[in-house]
């Protein structure tokens, strides 16, 4: 049973009840339901127009998923918590404000704030870090950069939403002490930063799902005091049950599980009020937003986007390991060998909803090639990485029609009558909500001219989960249809199987493409397409793919071999399987190395990854998802035009058999959070296990002296030194201890940090409040246990050489 949600109806709300009382109950009940996959419907009699809601972790997509309106590409939420910087973030929410304006854009969808519990949840590239300290700071400080900027803010996925696997249905079992330190911590951090909205989750908690869960009144409302909006993450809702529990807006609208939402109040079953307190916070938000007449919108401040991508990208490169190679000053190379697919095709986010189309990417290749001007730089593949079809790039293809560089898309109904038709300039395509009639289609049709830039075997063919076929020249190449496995829409719809043929081409010499496929609508996203037609590339002989890398790397004073995941491993609607990169990487980096002892590798992750030859090369990089600047940030690092200015917010391991918590995967339904409050660093410690790389571990291109940690009233405050002879950044870490303990705690745990700027021989002094909560544990309530704590300062978890005696009186 969930507890009726009138109980908080906020104050903050009694001047909208005039309008209240001119809405018929039909429109009340239409008003906490989407009119379509991003809106809120519009009731102009009272001076309400539609709000839009966006998908935007990393970046805004805005209401259609085109590339020709394209999206800022920031860098992905593992590489923001790995710059360990409030005001970045802050800076952070402010950038996607301005581009929610531009794109008229109210409610962005995020931050996510779900801990990265397991290395092997697939969405950990989207959410900040293992620590509810750190995700909750930087989670409260990128909700008041969107909300001081008029955009709402949407905090997800609340609650224990921490991976992929049986998203939809899995029940996950919690112990309250560790929802409320860990889970919950995030969210409370972020409605005490005033967050207008929150999205709540797929998954239930202890037998409830997310929507009809008293977690929404209890504490969120409640307790915290939450006046804003609690918003459906998209089909989330499943019963009239979520109208007396606190869930405010179901979306996508209408939603089939409130279609008798009216007659149920009619009769009796369900109680008007508590719908009016749902119609009353949309209002509430649609004022704060500015869609309720008389309310005008904060104009957001301006910003320079993509010079704060690369500024931010930059700010979350962690230097995991240096021989002293770095920084590699352009003057002493004349040769420099780039390595990967990941250097010439970047994964600058990852998949899934969060997915944006930015109109240009700098990769690797291009951004250290724009630093090295005069120096020959040489580029091999290596190794294949990015599976399946890719798009055909665009300087390759020409609209039959306008003659433009691009694709035709038609859709035809069931007797080939064309029903709508678009020029676009990809051949990857998503509709997810916009102006293409995909439920009465029966037929999709992409027809584009290719001329090929080289000549041999190409692997032509599509990604989609729909029967698709393709010809060439008029001629039928490939006829496929694809078997989906699970049910996923991460798997279903925004990462569907490849199918190609071989196909023989010739360069410069230009052929007829067109690929049809069969739209079979249905379930909980009828009306969402997607299909991309394209190459896939050649792993058809390996071992030449690595001898090439080889011989490069030999002839080359250095080598910059870039690895990294892809779509396949990291992804919104499916967890991984492994920490292992994907293909032939790691045997490609012992080949580069053994040809070239000054190898540096840059890892393309956004999760961690097994490094096997990490202690072989003279450095490594972890770039994260850096946005579409990343190519630039990148070289901007690796030259020391800027600092690595990254720690890692996340502890990695140095193989998946020594990681304490790993289970994703539901036994009977279940997942069960057995490890209680140990997760992360916490396990390890606990688990008196070394990773090969600690929690807040980063090096920097200067040396740094610690000199004392002391208590100044409920801060403490740590003096250092930069040593070195450049310019520098610390992140200065927290840590409390609590010897003799009468409560079961973490061996350590971050109560606090501080970023600090500082010249060569500067010294330089970070203050970090510690307020008694950072103490406290839950024990039905937050109890702070009185006597003598440790507080540790240092730059990780495992290097802590500075610590102050922290007594709370009883």
């Amino acid at each position: 049973m969930s507890t009726p949600a009138t109980s908080t109806q906020p104050e903050t709300v009694e001047h909208l009840l005039p309008l209240l009382d001119k809405l018929t109950l039909e429109q009340k009940a239409a008003l906490v339901q989407g009119a379509d996959f991003w809106t809120t419907i519009p009731l102009p009699e009272i001076g309400l127009r539609a709000m839009t809601l966006s998908d935007g972790p990393a970046g805004v997509r805005g209401p259609r998923w085109d590339e020709r309106e394209p999206s800022l590409n920031m860098p992905s939420g593992s590489s923001l918590a790995a710059s360990w910087d409030v005001e970045l973030a802050y800076r952070y929410g402010a950038a996607a404000a301005s581009e929610a304006r531009r794109k008229n854009v109210d409610v962005v969808l995020g931050p996510t704030i779900n801990l990265h519990r397991s290395p092997l949840g697939g969405r950990h590239f989207e959410c900040f870090s293992e620590d509810p300290e750190l995700a909750a700071e930087l989670g409260a400080a990128y909700v008041r950069g969107l909300q001081d900027n008029g955009v709402a803010a949407t905090p997800k996925h609340y609650v224990a939403n921490d991976s992929e696997t049986d998203r939809f249905t899995v029940d996950v079992k919690v112990e309250e002490r560790a929802l409320r330190e860990l889970y919950l911590a995030p969210f409370e951090r972020a409605v005490e930063a005033g967050a207008w909205s929150v999205m709540s989750a797929y998954n239930a908690v202890d037998g409830v799902t997310m929507t009809e869960n008293d977690l929404l009144e209890t504490p969120l409302n409640s307790e915290w005091g939450f006046d804003g909006v609690v918003v459906s993450d998209w089909t989330a809702v499943r019963s009239l049950g979520s109208i007396p529990a606190a869930q405010d807006l179901a979306m996508p609208g209408p939603a089939p599980a409130w279609a008798d939402l009216v007659e149920a109040i009619r009769d009796g079953r369900l109680n008007e009020d508590d719908l009016d307190r749902k119609v009353l916070r949309v209002l509430l938000l649609a004022e704060r937003v500015g869609a309720l007449e008389g309310t005008p919108a904060i104009e957001p401040a301006a910003i320079d986007g993509v010079a704060f991508v690369r500024e931010a990208a930059a700010a979350g490169s962690v230097l995991l390991t240096n021989d002293g190679i770095l920084p590699l000053e352009p003057p002493s190379v004349t040769r420099v060998a780039v390595i990967g697919h990941n250097a010439l095709e970047a994964r600058t986010q990852g998949g899934g909803s969060a997915t944006v189309l930015p109109d240009h990417i700098v990769s690797p290749l291009e951004g250290l090639r724009n630093a090295f001007p005069g120096v020959e730089v040489t580029y091999e593949l290596g190794a294949v990485v990015q599976e399946g079809v890719a798009e055909l790039p665009l300087e390759t293809i020409v609209n039959p029609i306008t003659g433009e560089p691009g694709v035709r898309v038609a859709f035809l109904d069931a007797d080939g009558g064309e029903l709508f038709a678009e020029d676009r300039r990809a051949t990857a395509l998503v509709w997810f909500g916009g102006d293409a009639p995909v439920e009465a289609a029966a037929k999709l049709v992409l027809h584009t001219i290719y001329t090929p830039q080289t000549t041999g075997d190409v692997l032509l063919g599509f990604a989609g989960a729909n029967p698709g076929r393709v010809f060439v020249d008029g001629e039928l190449v490939l006829d496929e249809s694809p078997v989906i496995t699970g049910s996923d829409l991460g798997a279903a719809f925004l990462n569907p199987p490849s199918s190609t043929s071989r196909v023989g081409v010739t360069a410069g010499t230009s052929l007829d493409l067109r690929a049809e496929f069969t739209i079979e609508n249905g379930g909980p996203l009828a009306g969402a397409l997607s299909a991309t037609f394209g190459i896939a590339p050649d792993d058809s002989d390996p071992e030449a793919l690595i001898a090439h890398a080889a011989a490069s790397a030999a002839a080359a004073d250095v080598a910059i071999v870039v690895v990294g995941t892809n779509s396949k491993v990291e992804s919104e609607g499916y967890d991984r399987e492994s920490l292992d990169l994907p293909g032939r990487q790691d045997d490609l980096v012992r080949a580069v190395v053994e040809a070239n002892w000054r190898t540096i590798v840059v890892v393309n992750a956004g999760s961690p990854v097994a490094l096997p030859w990490a202690d072989e090369v003279a450095a490594v990089l972890q770039g994260y998802f850096g946005g579409q600047q990343f190519g630039a940030a990148l070289a901007d690092v690796l030259t020391g035009a800027v600092e690595p200015g990254g720690r890692l917010p996340t502890t990695w391991p140095t193989a998946l058999a020594d990681v304490p918590v790993t289970d994703v995967t539901p036994t009977d339904g279940v997942l069960e959070y057995t490890e209680g409050i140990h997760i992360g660093y916490r396990a390890w410690l606990k688990a008196d296990a070394a990773p090969a790389f600690p929690f807040g571990h980063g090096l920097g291109y200067t040396t740094w002296s610690w000199g004392v940690a002391q208590r100044d009233g409920d801060a403490l405050e740590v003096i250092l030194r930069n040593t070195g002879d450049r310019a520098g950044k610390q992140v200065v870490q927290v840590y409390a201890e609590r010897a003799d303990s009468a409560v079961e705690r973490p061996e350590r745990w971050l109560v606090g940090f501080a970023v600090v700027h500082a010249g060569p021989g500067e010294t330089v002094t970070a203050e970090i409040d510690v307020p008694a909560r950072r103490l406290a544990h839950w024990a039905g309530e937050w109890v702070v246990e009185p006597g003598t704590y440790t507080l540790r300062a240092g730059a990780s978890v495992a290097d802590l050489p500075l610590s102050a005696e922290w007594t709370v009186e009883a």
